[in-house]
């Protein structure tokens, strides 16, 4: 099996993919590796049948990357197959001839992960493909932030280490397969009764008052519990929206059948993004010092 991922060889990327050929070698899959320019080709060797791609899909600091979810909710023959994370840290890196640094170079999500280091060195940022795509590319008079063994495998000297904001962060990755492949997994999923995750989409054809309450009510009368709900704008079309939704169920389980039966009586169009199976996850509430410094809290209003 081939698995495409954003390039070029040490990238975030690159790690959830070595991770995920790890995990499939267990099971006894032959994986190679292959490096792709940019997102759109991953998913354009997917959909051709080359063979699997795996995304950037969620953040735990910067959030969704928008423009992967759209490429799924727009592919017309891929779905997610399995979830995994990666930890994220930045270490800052420059030339060894390097000149008077003004710039700083990595993926847009990298530098918006890094905004301290950035305000206090005065640097102006330069957007780059990918993280190791900024280091690999470095110029005299910029820094590039990107994994720690970015420094060896392009010869660059270690600046500063962990300049992010928030020690640990981490990025959640979809390995992206045909729908077919997924349809396979997921029956011997059924069978085996493992507990999944879906990620699922939901377009309301008609809007007016009302409309997300009441699709968010299809899934708490069936006990549904969602943990994301997100939404994205239909391209070039005012006021209409995709729904994207996390789900703790399989598309197979009775309440999960439920809802999709309601949501097509109420004439909305939906689909299966991605299955996997379900995570580890501490739900924990929020505490006080995570709150944002303007707003109202019930607990601190005087009477």
């Amino acid at each position: 099996m081939r698995l495409y991922y954003l390039g070029p060889h040490g990238s975030f990327t690159h790690q959830a993919a070595q991770a995920a050929a790890q995990q499939y070698s267990k099971n006894g899959d032959s994986v190679e590796l292959s490096a792709c320019a940019n997102e759109r080709e991953i998913v354009t060797h997917v959909e051709a049948g080359d063979g699997w791609g795996i995304l950037a899909w969620e953040n735990n600091v910067e959030g969704y990357i928008a423009q992967n979810l759209d490429r799924l909710i727009d592919a017309h023959n891929i779905a997610g197959i399995d979830r995994l994370s990666v930890n994220v840290e930045f270490d800052a890196f420059v030339r060894e001839d390097h000149a008077q640094l003004t710039e700083v170079s990595a993926h847009p999500h990298g530098l918006a992960q890094c905004t301290q280091f950035i305000a206090d060195n005065q640097l102006r940022l330069v957007p780059a493909q990918s993280n190791t795509a900024a280091c690999e590319n470095l110029q005299p008079h910029q820094i590039a932030l990107g994994p720690q063994n970015s420094g060896e495998l392009y010869g660059l000297e270690t600046y500063k280490r962990a300049v992010q904001d928030y020690s640990g962060a981490h990025t959640d990755f979809l390995v992206l397969a045909p729908r077919e492949a997924v349809v396979e997994r997921n029956r011997l999923r059924c069978a085996s009764k493992a507990s999944c995750e879906s990620i699922i989409t939901v377009i309301p054809l008609f809007t007016g008052p009302g409309v997300v309450a009441n699709l968010l009510d299809v899934f708490r009368d069936n006990g549904l519990n969602m943990t994301s709900l997100i939404s994205r704008p239909i391209k070039a079309a005012d006021g209409t929206y995709s729904f994207v939704i996390t789900l703790d169920a399989a598309p197979w389980d009775a309440n999960m059948q439920a809802v999709f039966r309601e949501i097509e009586e109420h004439g909305d169009w939906v689909k299966i993004l991605a299955v996997y199976e379900q995570r580890d996850i501490e739900h924990v509430p929020v505490a006080q010092w995570n709150l944002p410094q303007v707003g109202i809290n019930p607990m601190l209003v005087e009477e």
